[in-house]
């Protein structure tokens, strides 16, 4: 009877840690040329400088200071306060290529084109339904864009 109760625990915290990890938290950077450190601290050396919007996802959280990793796999450690829990969302396809994503008034292929966007493109995000994000860029532009085009949330 034990035995069971204790497989039956187990089960449920494995499946408990898969759910978790399923729903990473996310964040955005919240202010321009934030650095992305080595290490949690002001002493650790700068590995790269993010705009406003970069969206990230948390690894760990250390102090006042969150590991994160962005849309290329690029790790390192970010000051909590210069972190917001506004999605943003940004363009993952076509690297290295010069092709851009259509943006369209409506979430679908049969909607008008009203922009387009290059890889590594930041939009703040409006909302997703299926399969597409209605997303807002700074310059004004707002859209949808097909969802498996872009990395965020």
């Amino acid at each position: 009877m034990i035995r069971k109760y204790i497989v039956s625990l187990v089960i449920s915290l494995i499946i408990i840690a898969l759910s978790v990890s399923a729903f990473a938290k996310m964040v955005s950077v919240a202010g321009d040329n934030v650095n992305l450190r080595s290490g949690p601290g002001t002493k650790y050396s700068i590995k790269w400088k993010y705009g406003s919007g970069f969206p990230l996802k948390v690894l760990e959280e250390q102090g006042s200071w969150l590991k994160v990793e962005d849309f290329e796999g690029d790790t390192g450690w970010l000051y909590k306060n210069l972190t917001s829990t506004d999605g943003h969302m940004i363009v993952k396809v076509n690297k290295n290529q010069n092709q851009k994503i259509n943006i369209r008034s409506g979430p679908g292929t049969t909607y008008k084109i009203v922009g387009k966007a290059y890889y590594g493109v930041v939009f703040k995000t409006i909302k997703q339904q299926n399969g597409w994000a209605h997303v807002k860029h700074d310059s004004g532009l707002e859209g949808w864009v097909e969802r498996s085009l872009l990395w965020g949330f």
